[in-house]
């Protein structure tokens, strides 16, 4: 019976830690970029879980999510140019397919090539304007994090996550024109 009620914990501990990294990365993406590329592995390894197990346990879940959070940052300390593309690619994909199913609702036949285009147009933009696009991906990264941990209807989920992006950008521009200066 114990173990029954650690599982809804453990899956809600996941959607924190989510959260969490998710306001980390929304106010200081831009000065931490190691912890964004690990925080888009970590996103992407909750996403990718069920895909490689039916119905993973919420521990296995967690430990997809952290191993790839892990190779992320050691790929973004070790091989920077390669992580920020990497980052730009998996950040451009899973913006292109949250963005196509806010607005298209037969999307999914063509969420493969939605997630390649989105994923190449990501990376050439973080390659070429890095300090601008990771202040705007990591912004609606960590937006994406928190306005997934909360369980809100479709349009206050919309305006959460705008609202939150808003502010992130706000306050990462802020932080680079302080340090140019």
């Amino acid at each position: 019976m114990a173990a029954q009620n650690a599982f809804p914990l453990m899956h809600f501990s996941v959607a924190i830690v989510g959260a969490l990294i998710g306001v980390v990365i929304l106010l200081f993406g831009r000065k931490l970029f190691w912890l964004c590329v690990a925080a888009v592995g970590f996103a992407a390894g909750v996403e990718l879980a069920p895909h490689l197990v039916h119905e993973p346990s919420p521990l296995l879940a967690l430990t997809v999510a952290l191993v790839l959070g892990l190779i992320g940052a050691l790929l973004a300390l070790f091989l920077q140019k390669i992580a920020i593309a990497v980052l730009g690619f998996l950040a451009g994909g899973k913006l292109a397919g949250a963005i196509a199913g806010a607005f298209f609702v037969h999307y999914a036949q063509y969420s493969a090539f939605i997630f390649l285009a989105g994923g190449v147009i990501g990376a050439i933009l973080l390659l070429v304007l890095f300090d601008w696009a990771l202040i705007v991906v990591s912004s609606l990264i960590g937006a994406h994090l928190i306005q997934s941990a909360i369980v809100l209807p479709p349009s206050g989920s919309t305006i959460l996550f705008i609202g939150l992006a808003i502010i992130g950008i706000m306050v990462q521009a802020a932080s680079l024109r302080r340090s140019s200066a």
